[in-house]
């Protein structure tokens, strides 16, 4: 499968199941035995031998055809017509009802339920990925990880959690099975805490076993926390090109040009990088630029703000109190990205203090038992505390600072019609009684 298509949903189409009145029941057997197809019907669908003949009332009759409306994957049709051929019936293409949203169906889907990606757990969470959006699920495990080792940057603790993560997954213990799901979060994020303990050279706290390969965190903290804005400023610059791809899907060009999380947010956002890039290097031509972009950009927001809030005055105050948040929330967003730095250096100071109570205790004598206590309770509560909020410090810059721009509705997702089907279902039928729905 191309990787295009991989970024969104399955594509999804409008189709009419059509049969002779006596072959409703056989070809609803053979289209739960599809898994293929969402039916429209009238009521919540059950489970059952019974679902088939309730689905086969609920049909709609005009003369000798009965039809029912759904939804189906437009790769999956061609192999659920010629499974129809036999009972004379056929699945046909509908116009898309308007403002209608199609059925969520995930490339990948059934594999990531047998085996969750950290991935996908991360945006399954947070909401169902609307048809028409891109799916961010890669890029989200990846923002993930890699915020997580950089505010839990320890070798051998990150160690420690791959691992458990490791264990979770193939220790067929009864008792792990409620955790299972959670494999990937544990193991994916000590692989990247291994990572960033290599770079700050630290295992189990400063112990000197690894050599420092970027930065001593408690030596350097400007330059970590600038690193920290740095890649909140990339991680922000992606949220805003999906939000404004998913606008595009979402509402055309022209919905896009107007909304906050579109092409004029993404002007905004540029128009800040250039005035901090002005201000650092002291070019007053840039500084102008960005200037003027950021004008243009608050005049769309507002121009979307105000017809989104339906004109007039009560309107125009609407969209000046938005745009004055908008102004503010996305300063706040960067400088959320600073917890990165703000979780990694106390996590090398709580580390420091350990160790270095580990080294004042320590004695070639009975002292050196309280020295081993002192190293492994504080290791044992520093990994704790902050394995603890480092993860949750990175899902919420995931969902707040990321997800809340990509998406602005929710999805509804694809729930094929699959009742379970006994011989009775599935054997020759005598032709039912006439439904209650017709067609003049």
């Amino acid at each position: 499968m191309p990787w295009r298509e991989s970024l969104s949903p399955v594509r999804m189409e409008r189709i009419a199941l059509v049969c002779p009145l006596d072959a409703r029941e056989p070809m609803l057997a053979e289209v739960a035995a599809s898994a293929a197809v969402e039916l429209d019907l009238p009521y919540e669908p059950g489970d059952g031998p019974e679902e088939v003949q309730r689905a086969a009332e609920a049909a709609v009759v005009h003369g000798p055809v009965a039809a029912l409306a759904g939804w189906a994957p437009t790769a999956e049709l061609p192999a659920l017509r010629k499974a129809l051929e036999p009972h004379g019936a056929s699945a046909v293409p509908l116009r898309r009802p308007r403002g209608v949203q199609p059925p969520t169906r995930l490339t990948g889907e059934d594999r990531s339920r047998q085996v969750p990606r950290l991935s996908r757990l991360l945006v399954d969470t947070y909401t169902t990925v609307p048809y028409s959006n891109l799916d961010p699920a890669r890029i989200a495990g990846v923002a993930y990880v890699v915020m997580f080792g950089m505010m839990f940057g320890d070798a051998g603790q990150g160690a420690l959690l791959l691992i458990a993560g490791l264990l979770i997954r193939f220790l067929k213990v009864p008792w792990l099975d409620r955790y299972r799901r959670t494999w990937l979060f544990i193991a994916g994020a000590g692989l990247a805490a291994v990572v960033f303990g290599f770079l700050y050279g630290e295992f189990f706290g400063p112990t000197g076993v690894l050599p420092v390969l970027w930065l001593e965190p408690l030596e350097e903290p400007i330059t970590l926390i600038i690193a920290a804005l740095a890649f909140g400023a990339v991680l922000l610059a992606g949220s805003y090109v999906l939000g404004t791809i998913n606008r595009v899907r979402e509402g055309g060009w022209g919905y896009a040009l107007y909304a906050r999380s579109g092409l004029a947010g993404s002007l905004l956002f540029v128009a800040v990088g250039l005035a901090a890039w002005g201000l650092l290097t002291g070019n007053t031509i840039v500084l102008v630029f960005a200037g003027a972009a950021a004008l243009v950009a608050l005049v769309f927001i507002f121009i979307g703000l105000f017809v989104e809030a339906g004109g007039g005055p009560t309107g125009g105050l609407q969209a000046s109190v938005e745009l004055m948040d908008t102004v503010v929330q996305l300063g706040s967003n960067l400088v959320s990205f600073t917890r990165l730095a703000a979780f990694g250096l106390t996590h090398a100071a709580l580390m420091m203090v350990v160790w270095q109570a580990t080294t004042a205790i320590w004695e070639p004598n009975w002292r050196i038992i309280p020295a081993i206590l002192m190293f492994l309770v504080g290791n044992i509560l520093t990994f704790a505390l902050e394995g603890l909020v480092a993860g949750i410090q990175a899902l919420r810059l995931e969902y707040y600072e990321l997800f809340s721009r990509i998406f602005l509705e929710e999805g509804r997702r694809f729930r094929p019609w699959t009742p379970a089907t006994g011989p009775a279902a599935n054997a020759a039928v005598t032709p039912t009684a006439p439904a209650e729905r017709h067609l003049p």
